[in-house]
């Protein structure tokens, strides 16, 4: 059984062409496949940014069909001329089946990470739990909730595959952006069973200048886990009068808090391709061997305290 695996984490700017998002995806995926990863996380929202939330709930309307299909068929494709073998985590924007009290349409989407297997099945979906609705002096305004419907429940971490032993001891642990502040839930998902946690994100350029790696460390540590952060990157292309951009800086940490792989923020970014597309990939080798003597060495897990605090994580 082989304890390491090799994933990779996609880094784009994705704008509110759902067509043109699902294009650059394809790169990243035949980049991964070259890289012969396994696994290949993409970012929060990686099938588009919108301007406004109005325009979010127009574009949910169609991501399956404009966005999300076109990875599955991608991945069908590979597998059909043998080229297959890698799961792709993304995410992604759908319909929500809240409404309103006032109007029978629906008025919200799901913030939502979808885990697509080899074949192009969808296999496992999380719904973000924490929204972030925020105000930064000096900097950004932005409220997830006017849009956004926040899920309820932790989804029970998963292997990477059911059917290949070498994969299945790889569990993945689903979190989204902003639920990266709230260690709860990576303490959870880590004791339902993680070694893999995901925070593919959007961060603001102030906060994640200033708390990016600092997060993304402390919740390795907190966990003891492998830590996978795929990020938007730059100023995104929609039609609004202000501007969004995303801190970029994608990284994956072991759990000990190294850093294994890191991609540029927004400020040096590669340049785009002939097509106009950024993106950037960056693999890293997960030690499962690792993993273990850590969590051995420093058996947090046992040490903690659910006498005194009154709760288990």
């Amino acid at each position: 059984m082989a304890t390491s695996i090799k994933v990779a984490c996609g880094q784009l700017c994705s704008s509110s062409n759902l067509q043109a998002n699902a294009r650059v995806v394809k790169k990243l995926i035949s980049k991964a496949v070259a890289e012969k990863a396994k696994v290949l996380f993409l970012p929060e929202a990686t099938d588009y940014i919108s301007k406004d939330a109005a325009e979010s709930l127009e574009l949910a309307q169609y991501s399956h069909e404009r966005f999300i299909s076109a990875i599955q068929d991608e991945l069908r494709q590979l597998h059909s001329k043998g080229e297959g073998g890698l799961y792709v985590a993304v995410g992604v924007h759908e319909p929500s089946h809240t409404k309103s009290s006032t109007d029978s349409k629906l008025n919200k989407v799901e913030n939502n990470q979808l885990w697509i297997d080899t074949k192009g099945e969808i296999l496992h979906r999380y719904q973000k739990l924490h929204l972030f609705d925020i105000s930064i002096a000096n900097g950004p305004i932005l409220k997830e909730s006017n849009s956004v419907e926040a899920g309820s429940k932790v989804l029970p971490p998963f292997p990477i595959s059911d059917t290949d032993a070498s994969l299945s001891p790889f569990r993945v642990g689903f979190a989204t952006c902003y639920d990266i502040r709230f260690p709860e839930l990576t303490l959870r998902l880590r004791s339902l069973g993680a070694n893999i946690i995901t925070f593919p994100s959007a961060f603001t350029t102030k906060t994640g200048t200033d708390h990016w790696l600092a997060l993304g460390k402390a919740r390795a540590l907190d966990s003891q886990c492998f830590v996978a952060m795929a990020a938007q990157c730059g100023e995104h292309a929609t039609d609004g009068p202000k501007k969004r951009v995303s801190y970029g800086n994608s990284v994956v940490f072991d759990p000990w808090g190294n850093i294994l792989a890191q991609a540029p923020d927004y400020t040096n970014r590669a340049a785009s391709d002939a097509d106009g597309d950024y993106y950037e990939l960056i693999v890293a080798d997960l030690d499962l061997a690792w993993l273990e003597k850590v969590r051995s060495d420093m058996p947090l897990m046992t040490h903690r305290r659910p006498d005194v605090f009154g709760y288990e994580v």
